[in-house]
């Protein structure tokens, strides 16, 4: 049998704010929630996904110290180009954007960046292969 990814374990210094921006800017929701580390684990997923990939998110992380050339994030496909500025909009607003909006040569696509209250970057992104607007990896 091979590895099949199911999750990302996440320690973050404020949980209810990062559960907050997971629902609001990712459109994930809470599935999960039980005692634990002084405090409580929460899973949070995708509705619809929730038995393929989900983030386990608990307290008592440290807040991560990324530059702002650091592309080490978590990514998540848009259906348009126009979501991609409503989320970069949004950020902004926040004051979470960190990358605007860009568009670079497939398989890249169109992009933002967006730090979550953890110090976590996250992609948003439309046209890469994977996710709304795929086209086959092969076919660039």
């Amino acid at each position: 049998m091979r590895p099949i990814l199911t999750h990302l374990a996440l320690h973050v210094p404020d949980l209810p704010a990062c559960i907050t921006f997971y629902e609001d800017f990712c459109g994930m929701q809470v599935i999960h929630r039980r005692p634990g580390k002084g405090s409580q684990i929460v899973w949070m997923a995708e509705p619809g996904r929730e038995s393929e990939f989900i983030f386990v998110i608990m307290p008592g992380g440290q807040p991560r110290k990324l530059a702002s050339n650091d592309y080490s994030h978590f990514g998540f496909a848009l259906n348009s180009r126009e979501e991609v500025d409503a989320i970069a909009a949004k950020a902004e607003a926040a004051g979470c954007l960190i990358w605007a909006q860009r568009d670079e040569p497939y398989p890249v696509g169109y992009y933002c960046g967006v730090r979550d209250p953890a110090g976590h970057y996250i992609e948003f992104s439309f046209g890469q292969p994977l996710g709304p607007g795929a086209r086959p990896i092969n076919a660039a």
